[in-house]
Formats: C-alpha cells, sequence, structure tokens
C-alpha cells in the first residue's frame, strides 16, 4: 500500500495535537471537517466556532489552526486517493496517530467519505463550462504564387460560460490545419480513455 502522506516536521507536530483530542470531539470536528471538505474556499469553522474549539479542545490558536489544516489534508488525501477506511487508518497509524484517534478518523471517513467523493466529482474545478460547439470547414483553392492549391482548414466555434455568470456565452475560435485537428482529436481520444478507466 502506497504512503498517501509523507510524515513531515509539521504533520509531526499536528498528530502530537491530535492525538491529545478526546475521541468524541475529534469525531465531531472530523464530521464538521467532512461536511464542508467540498466546498472550495470555505472554512469549515467560523471565527467564533473556531474560539469555542480552543477552549473545548484546550489548544492554543496556532495549534488549533495547524490541527484543522493537517485533519483537512489528511481527508482531502483519503478523497483524492479514495481510501477504504481500514487503510485510512493503517496510514494514519503509519505516521503515529494514536490507535483511537485513527480509529475516529476511519469511523467518520467510512460514514462521510463516499457522499463527499460524490460531491467532490460532481462540482466543477474549472471556472468556465464549455455550452456550445459548432464547426466550419474552409477550403483554401489557390494563392498568387500556386494556381492549385487545395488546403482544408477546421474552425471550430467554442461557446463557454463562465460558472459566476451563466448568463453570458462567450465565443471563441479555434482553426486547425489537417494534422492539427488530427492532433487535437489523438489527444480528445486520450482524455476520454482516462476518464473511461475512472468510471
Amino acid at each position: 500500500m502506497a504512503l498517501i502522506v509523507k510524515e513531515t516536521q509539521s504533520i509531526k507536530e499536528a498528530v502530537n495535537y491530535i492525538n491529545t483530542i478526546d475521541a468524541n470531539k475529534l469525531s465531531r470536528l472530523l464530521s464538521r471537517i467532512l461536511q464542508k471538505l467540498h466546498l472550495k474556499g470555505e472554512r469549515s469553522f467560523s471565527e467564533d466556532e473556531e474560539q469555542k474549539l480552543q477552549a473545548a479542545l484546550a489548544l492554543e490558536k496556532q495549534a488549533l489552526h495547524l490541527v484543522l489544516e493537517t485533519a483537512s489534508f489528511l481527508l482531502e488525501q483519503a478523497v483524492y486517493h479514495n481510501i477504504k477506511p481500514a487503510s485510512l487508518k493503517q496510514q494514519l497509524e503509519n505516521i503515529h496517530v494514536a490507535p483511537d484517534q485513527a480509529e475516529v478518523f476511519s469511523q467518520a471517513w467510512a460514514t462521510a467519505g463516499p457522499d463527499v467523493v460524490e460531491k467532490i466529482r460532481q462540482s466543477i474545478f474549472a471556472p468556465k463550462k464549455l455550452e456550445h460547439v459548432g464547426w466550419q470547414l474552409n477550403l483554401q483553392m489557390g494563392q498568387s504564387s500556386q494556381a492549385k492549391l487545395k488546403v482544408p482548414h477546421a474552425v471550430l466555434d467554442l461557446g463557454v460560460k463562465d460558472v459566476e455568470k451563466p448568463e453570458q456565452l462567450q465565443k471563441f475560435f479555434v482553426e486547425f490545419s489537417h494534422q492539427e485537428l488530427l492532433e487535437f482529436y489523438n489527444k480528445l481520444e486520450t482524455i476520454q480513455a482516462q476518464l473511461d478507466s475512472l468510471t
């Protein structure tokens, strides 16, 4: 089984704090992180909630931030690798997370992990989305130096919408020679094959 997390100095420090957290409190903490993990740019806890957490977990502000960031990172790695709960527990024990705390991570992941993976899979990572594809074929029949010339060019008309402003459609025109279009097609085939292998 490949390692999903390397034991850096920062991870070691965070693990020391995580190992001191009561299992019930850690379970609630992880549950909240998992609820918000798929939301880009949104914090798991507000400023007020973090202050209450500091008191509840008996951690300094910097230590709490390290715990939250590390727990989020560990769960993001679990999402990325789509790891099984038992494997996650083993991986965490490999970086010296105490067995009880590793079990809490494993149980939280078993409960919420599949839902989080599905939400992340369905979210859009790119700010723009392809809405429309059109095309036309242009054929150059000659020029001043050559009377008999046949040079085909394909022009793709791509309509793209910004996720933030879906009412605005931007149009892009991309011109391809025969060879460029063939290379583009082959790249699309490779992408399609990789997507098919993931499903």
